[in-house]
């Protein structure tokens, strides 16, 4: 369910059902960002990140904090279709003391699907923050 990692990189099926479709049959783009989103937390979850866990750490550590997607870059490159499997791939690209850059493709077999750049920042009162340290260690360990 959540995946699993394998050389640095968290790999998760999603199936696309009709619900997540537009009226062409196709995936609608905006559903590509939720496969990714599930991908991401599924990434940390393994990495050992239990979010409540982390949640409760970050809490006493930066109160009112939260994990923000500060920009996106992404290329929609070939569409899916209702009922098909897709692989949801996710590795980190960069990590910094506020912020973490990840790559993700969603592919369908050995077709490269989507591709996209997401940098997700940690704030806290409306400012960045360092992330917490046991999980940008985790992070920066599948760097190498």
């Amino acid at each position: 369910m959540d995946g699993a990692i394998g050389d640095g990189r968290h790999v998760m099926q999603v199936r696309v059902y009709y619900e997540d479709t537009d009226f062409s049959g196709i995936v609608y783009h905006a559903n590509y960002l939720r496969f990714m989103e599930r991908g991401r937390t599924n990434y940390l979850r393994l990495l050992g990140a239990d979010q409540r866990a982390l949640f409760a750490e970050a809490e006493s550590e930066a109160p009112g904090f939260a994990f923000v997607v500060r920009a996106m870059q992404i290329d929609y490159l070939k569409p899916a279709k209702m009922d098909d499997v897709l692989d949801v791939v996710t590795w980190p690209i960069e990590v910094k003391g506020a912020s973490i850059l990840l790559a993700q493709e969603v592919r369908r077999g050995g077709d490269l699907l989507v591709e996209a750049k997401v940098r997700v920042a940690f704030v806290s009162g409306g400012r960045a923050r360092p992330i917490p340290k046991p999980l940008r260690i985790a992070m920066k360990a599948d760097l190498a």
